[in-house]
């Protein structure tokens, strides 16, 4: 296939190098890709929801850690933009991100992440346990690679009961060497399953450089040992990422089989709140930000005629605005009542006596 396999293989200490005609990292239109000024406000309220949610941290009100996905937002965008609203999704424990792009509300994630009971799972799971049926959103989930056997199961689902709906498994370049990882592609590859795993490759598990973990320089073609498809691309190009997705979703659904697909991104803060980011210069961040994949979609965007930069920055400005009104309803909405904490868990003579232990009054 096309794309960036010619790259340079994960080079530890320096900004991956993108072949600027072919992915347009200067900002103009790159031939044949597909424009959607709709990607350009997806992309904005999961960057500006993440940076609502680092305030919220650093003022005490989010509990426990958060993973931000500031700088890879094309991806979740990108991917989701090509399936229907009943296609399955299931994330990674930085999954904010593929929980908007798949249609759920600022409200009831920020509501679930500040532990208020409106939220997705009435407070009790936080930024790690999010999900919505509803929506087809099976998870973010604070396993790394917990999410691929739950996506398997879901396409092994739709293929059996003839639903015609496509599951896509999001991952992080860390999975890649994990048994889960291994096992869902063989699966999916023996029963031939209407699944898309897609590696969010942001060249980092925790501090390690996929260069120092990854053996062959690729994670794409790993596929090829389960006889899957596989496509290696510019994954802060949304443009690109949504044509990528749209061929190996519609594969999958029309019965060709599952599909892996390696978006190369960069996470613009650290892996969490506590991270100083030691283990990459400054330089290769400040490279990594000329490619940030919203100022990319602005500049492209006034490009082709479509959104002048004044109107884009109006727009950006409704998102803020927006994002902040939904955090100020979360922070005002009750919290948890911490006596329905064993609710949904158990049976309900169970959880009186929570298995010899006393519960919480």
């Amino acid at each position: 296939m096309t794309t960036m396999r010619d790259m340079t293989p994960y080079v530890v200490g320096r900004a991956v190098p993108i072949d600027p005609g072919a992915s347009g990292q200067d900002g103009s239109s790159r031939a044949g890709c597909s424009v959607d000024s709709s990607w350009a406000v997806t992309m904005l309220r999961i960057r500006h929801f993440e940076l609502k949610i680092n305030e919220l941290f650093a003022r005490g009100e989010v509990r426990g850690t958060a993973h931000l996905c500031v700088g890879q937002e094309a991806v979740p965008t990108g991917v989701c933009a090509a399936l229907r609203s009943d296609d399955y999704v299931s994330a990674t424990h930085r999954g904010h991100g593929a929980a908007i792009a798949k249609g759920l509300s600022l409200y009831g994630m920020f509501s679930e992440i500040l532990g208020r009971r409106d939220g997705y799972g009435a407070g009790r799971g936080g930024s790690q346990h999010i999900a919505c049926m509803e929506k087809g959103f099976l998870g973010t989930n604070g396993i790394s690679g917990g999410g691929l056997p739950v996506s398997v199961g879901a396409a092994l689902s739709s293929k059996r009961l003839g639903l015609g709906r496509v599951a896509v498994a999001f991952f992080g370049d860390g999975v890649a060497n994990q048994g889960a990882f291994h096992e869902a592609l063989n699966m999916a590859g023996i029963w031939r399953l209407p699944i898309v795993f897609v590696c969010e490759n942001n060249l980092y598990a925790m501090s390690a450089p996929v260069s120092s973990f990854v053996a062959g320089g690729s994670i794409a073609r790993r596929a090829e040992s389960y006889g899957m498809r596989h496509d290696s691309i510019d994954g802060n190009d949304v443009g690109q990422v949504f044509e990528a997705s749209r061929r190996f979703v519609d594969l999958a659904r029309s019965g060709e089989g599952p599909g892996l697909l390696e978006c190369l991104t960069y996470r613009q803060l650290g892996h969490s709140k506590s991270d100083k980011r030691a283990y990459r210069t400054r330089e290769e961040e400040a490279a990594w930000l000329k490619r940030d994949p919203i100022a990319r979609e602005r500049r492209r965007l006034d490009g082709a005629g479509i959104m002048p930069a004044a109107d884009f920055d109006a727009m950006e400005s409704r998102v803020v605005a927006e994002v902040a009104s939904e955090a100020e309803r979360a922070l005002a909405c009750q919290a948890a009542d911490v006596s329905t904490l064993y609710d949904h868990v158990v049976p309900e003579a169970a959880a009186k006596t929570c298995g010899g232990i006393t519960c919480p009054s």
